[in-house]
């Protein structure tokens, strides 16, 4: 009985053992299979192949995670180098600025030196330092006093023309009365002197930062554009000063004057440097040696 049990279990499991010997001989052959034309292991190409769509999944978030660190460090860097492009632009400006703002003031202090030249006399330089509280400043206050050889009445100009004229000093500043003041008050005439007979005087109208020319006979020809220089009669500027240029005229007769309006040619509202002329009018001679025929008492 165990003998007939034994056989019938050997026929029962011969197909299995058939079918692994068969896989077997079958696995050994794909192992060792090569393509024809290649010679690789057609083994190592299947499973290649298996394994290529996660290679490439693999591969691609990769060098997406590659790309997003190196758009991120890129980023990074673009924004540090921009704010230090910003930072130069902006060091950049300011000295252009530093620049124009010194050429300026060379300008300004050449027309100081060109006045010294033009007018003959002595002067002091002196900066802007205080303005009053008015809206065309009718009186400033220059960093120079009588230590610097200042005195009172004596003329503020700059390259463009008159300024005014100093109306108190301390030993280290001064205070100038602007032009353009309502008691501000300047002999004038139109055009040169010598050739032309258009005299008057020139006071401030304190309000539009103009300045009217008063006497002037209508007689006289006047137009706009003209140029206004001081004569020396009012004992405070010397003659020859440039006032400024005439902007509006309306023309008198023989019996009545021009109404002149007058643009400083100095600018009032920009004074930065200014340069007090160390004048001192001539004396005039005392009435009794003007007179003639008059005899002189003795005392």
């Amino acid at each position: 009985m165990a003998a007939n049990r034994t056989q019938r279990e050997i026929r029962q499991r011969a197909p299995i053992w058939l079918g692994i010997l068969l896989l077997t001989n079958l696995v050994i052959m794909a192992v060792d299979a090569r393509d024809s034309v290649t010679r690789q292991h057609l083994i190592r190409v299947w499973v290649q192949a298996l394994a290529s769509p996660a290679q490439s999944i693999s591969s691609g978030a990769s060098g997406a995670g590659t790309n997003l660190v190196s758009q991120i460090v890129n980023f990074r860097q673009s924004a540090v180098e921009n704010d230090r492009l910003k930072q130069e632009l902006s060091q950049a400006k300011l000295e252009l600025q530093n620049a124009h703002q010194t050429w300026e003031e060379n300008q300004r202090l050449k027309g100081l030196l060109n006045l010294k030249e033009q007018t003959g006399y002595d002067q002091v330089a002196a900066r802007v330092i205080a303005r009053d509280s008015s809206v065309w400043f009718n009186t400033v206050t220059v960093n120079r006093g009588s230590s610097s050889g200042i005195a009172l009445n004596m003329p503020v100009v700059t390259g463009g023309g008159i300024v005014g004229r100093v109306i108190a000093v301390s030993p280290w500043t001064a205070q100038v009365m602007m032009i353009t003041d309502e008691k501000a008050a300047a002999g004038a005439i139109v055009g040169q002197l010598g050739g032309s007979g258009a005299l008057g005087s020139v006071r401030g109208l304190g309000e539009n930062g103009l300045i009217e020319m008063r006497y002037v006979s209508g007689l006289e020809k006047v137009e706009v554009g003209d140029y206004i220089l001081t004569t020396g009669q009012d004992g405070i500027y010397p003659a020859g000063l440039s006032v400024g240029e005439v902007v509006q005229v309306k023309h008198g007769t023989a019996t009545q004057p021009h109404q002149i309006l007058i643009k400083p040619g100095a600018k009032l509202d920009q004074l930065e440097e200014v340069a007090v002329l160390l004048y001192h009018p001539p004396q005039r001679p005392a009435p009794e040696q003007t007179l003639p025929n008059v005899d002189k008492v003795k005392k």
